[in-house]
This record gives C-alpha cells, sequence and structure tokens, in this order.
C-alpha cells in the first residue's frame, strides 16, 4: 500500500512546498490539496482562517516535486465548471510530466457556498451535476472534440488542447453515497474514501457492490483512503484522543498499532493510504518532525 501527503490549507505556501519536496524525496506516492476557501464549520457560518486556494497551489506543488502524484481531494463540480477542470487537469499533467490526478465531487460545504453566492443544490440535483460534469470532463481529456447536450451542461464541438500526458488523465472521485458510487463504477479511474478501518470497511462494501451493479471489476479502481493520524507514546493516549471526541475519521496510538491499523487497510484492498498533516503539530517544525517520524516508525515498517 502506498503512503501520500494531504497538507492542511492554513500552512504557508512555503511550508507545503517544502512538506511536498520532502514527501518526493522520501518515496512517498502523492501530494494531495483540498479544494476549499474557508474552514468548514458545517454550518452558514463563518470562522477566520488562512486557506489557500488550491488550483494556485497544484501547479506550485508539481513544479517543485519529480515523482509524487498531485491534485485535489476534491474540486467539487458545483463550483466549477467541467471544461475549466479539465483544461487546468491537463496543464497541469503537462507542468507535471503526466503526473497529475483530477479529483472530483459533487460539493458540500455549506458556508463556502452562502458566503460567496455559489448555489448548493438539492442532492438529487447536485448530482445530477456531477453526473454530467464528470462524463463531459471525461470527453474533453480523451477526444479531440465533445458534443455534449445535457439537462445541465451544453458543450458544442469543443477543442480541449492540449491532450494531457497521460491516456488517461485519472479521475478519482470522493464519495460513499449509493448514486455517486455508481457513477464512479461507470466514469472514474479511482475511488477514495474517509473513515477509520471499520468506516472504511463498511464504504468499501458499498463500492464493490456499485461496481457489481454496473459490470465493473473494483480491481481496475485505485482506491484511496485517509483518516486523521495521532501518534502517541502509548496506546492509552491515543484511546482517549478517540474518546474525547475525535470520530470515526481517525486512527490513534503508537506506532505498533498505527501500523496493525495502517495493514487492516491494505487487508481491505486499499491501493493508497493518505495522511493529513493535520494533527501533527502547532509550528512547521513540530509538523516536520512528526512527519518524519511517521515515516521511519510506521511507513517503514509497512515496506
Amino acid at each position: 500500500m502506498k503512503i501520500s501527503l494531504w497538507p492542511n490549507m492554513s500552512h504557508a505556501p512555503a511550508e507545503v512546498l517544502d512538506l511536498a519536496r520532502w514527501a518526493d524525496a522520501t518515496g512517498w506516492h502523492g501530494v494531495w490539496y483540498a479544494d476549499h476557501y474557508m474552514p468548514n464549520t458545517g454550518s452558514e457560518e463563518f470562522t477566520p482562517g488562512d486557506t489557500h486556494e488550491c488550483w494556485a497551489m497544484l501547479p506550485a506543488i508539481a513544479a517543485v516535486t519529480q515523482r509524487v502524484r498531485v491534485g485535489p481531494l476534491v474540486t467539487p463540480t458545483s463550483v466549477h465548471h467541467p471544461a475549466v477542470l479539465a483544461n487546468r487537469a491537463a496543464t497541469i499533467d503537462h507542468l507535471s510530466n503526466g503526473r497529475m490526478v483530477l479529483g472530483l465531487g459533487a460539493g458540500w460545504q455549506i458556508n463556502e457556498h452562502r458566503a460567496y453566492g455559489i448555489e448548493l443544490e438539492p442532492p438529487k440535483a447536485r448530482v445530477d451535476r456531477f453526473d454530467e460534469a464528470i462524463q463531459v470532463i471525461r470527453s474533453l481529456l480523451s477526444e479531440d472534440r465533445t458534443t455534449f447536450d445535457g439537462a445541465v451542461y451544453t458543450i458544442t464541438d469543443a477543442p480541449s488542447d492540449p491532450s494531457p500526458v497521460q491516456s488517461p488523465l485519472p479521475i478519482l472521485v470522493g464519495s460513499s453515497s449509493p448514486r455517486m458510487l455508481r457513477i464512479t463504477a461507470r466514469h472514474a479511474d479511482e475511488w477514495n474514501a474517509w473513515g477509520s478501518p471499520e468506516i472504511a470497511a463498511e464504504k468499501r462494501a458499498r463500492f464493490e457492490q456499485a461496481c457489481e451493479a454496473v459490470g465493473r471489476d473494483p480491481a481496475s479502481i485505485w482506491t484511496s483512503a485517509q483518516a486523521l493520524v495521532h501518534l502517541t507514546a502509548t496506546d492509552a493516549d491515543g484511546d482517549a484522543i478517540v474518546a474525547a471526541g475525535a470520530g470515526p475519521g481517525t486512527i490513534a496510538g503508537t506506532t505498533n498499532r498505527l501500523v496493525e491499523q495502517l495493514g487492516r487497510y491494505d487487508e481491505l484492498g486499499f491501493d493508497e493510504f493518505i495522511v493529513p498533516d493535520w494533527t501533527m503539530g502547532a509550528t512547521p517544525a513540530e509538523r516536520r518532525e512528526s512527519l518524519e517520524r511517521f515515516d521511519a516508525d510506521v511507513v517503514g515498517q509497512l515496506t
């Protein structure tokens, strides 16, 4: 199983680029970046906080690295037009010499849609939009010209030149709802899930059922998972973090416990585990030290 890095959008760009270089030199698989405009509150409320823009950061990450994959985890089709996404992705694929992965989602963060006047449609309409968007993007990234006549998008003999370096340029979908999983199975190359091994197992079962429903071999789709990681001195300290309300998207404990938990993702069939650095320390020095320890003591036992 490959290991990738997910720097927080609040970090200064210089730190993110430094971590990207480190991940690239250390042999990690990818560097991901979230596509949001403000911290999430779960409501229309706004909480101040630095949030650097994804599509400005991705070219910089690609430019300072040589081998890691780069991409958004994930970019919302509620915000971006599919033609814009396809052209951005193709250009970054050239900039990175074929390392771009286009992560897509339907959109969900309430406060940023409200603040910027972007409609967050009801779930069905939002997924209708996504279903058309992924088809348009796939065609723009693989065909000389694209014509699409849908309920949401009308595309007429549209070019997308130059074509990506990769053929195909991978499209990842991050979702676990039944209809989104079927769309993933039909159109995507990769699927991503958030959660502890127990949660990831449930989501993966639904993903495999969706693949079966549309006649797609789930083994043909690269799968990744992520959770907040707490590397603690004792397993009791890790248990206390979980008990304090860290939630189902958390793994916590000593190096041996984290090795065991990452092994469970591997046993479930996930190809990649993505490490958000959000719980790795309060300062750049602390985060770098924690990631180096994680790489040496946890990742080192997996390889």
